[in-house]
């Protein structure tokens, strides 16, 4: 069976997606710990004070949150509601032929930082976080890794391609 172009690109980005994630999480775990002198949290300057690594086991989803629910609505929540939403995300994007490439990118980022999570979740119990930015009081993130920023800047993209329909549906009617 050979893929489309349409299907291989959307192949390539999530199967990318997972792997960076997934390797930056490897070197993390084993590079950022007390065997090197680095105790959990502890600020690793990469740009100044303005981007740091810091690594953090997360049992919650995006910055913590969930993490105190008890272990059946973690599993449901954090787990088995994730695994439906990306597969009606991927039925969708490989039925919708009209998505352009922007979109089809967007939508396979969510997927591949999605993916990369809820493995994290199934095989360690937890998400291995690592980055933050902190620009000096007027922008700070949580702790996040490169699946969360995939899906955010999916999502970004999306919210940017929603506005850019909307402007040129105006200009035709």
């Amino acid at each position: 069976m050979k893929l489309s172009k349409r299907s291989f690109f959307i192949t390539v980005v999530i199967v990318l997606t997972i792997a960076a994630d997934q390797i930056s999480k490897v070197l993390v775990r084993a590079n950022v710990d007390l065997r090197n002198g680095i105790s959990p949290g502890e600020r690793i300057p990469l740009i100044g004070d303005a981007f740091v690594l810091m690594h953090v086991e997360n049992t919650g989803a995006f910055l913590g949150m969930g993490s105190e629910l008890g272990e059946t609505m973690r599993l449901i929540l954090l787990l088995i509601l994730p695994i439906v939403v990306l597969a009606f995300v991927l039925r969708y994007i490989i039925k919708d032929k009209s998505l352009d490439y922007w979109s089809l990118f967007a939508f396979s980022s969510i997927i591949g930082g999605g993916v990369a999570n809820v493995y994290d979740r199934v095989v360690y119990g937890k998400v291995t976080d690592f980055l933050f930015i902190d620009l000096g009081g007027v922008f700070k993130t949580g702790i996040f890794n490169l699946a969360d920023l995939s899906v955010t800047t999916g999502m970004i993209i999306l919210v940017l391609a929603s506005f850019r329909k909307k402007k040129q549906d105006r200009i035709v009617s």
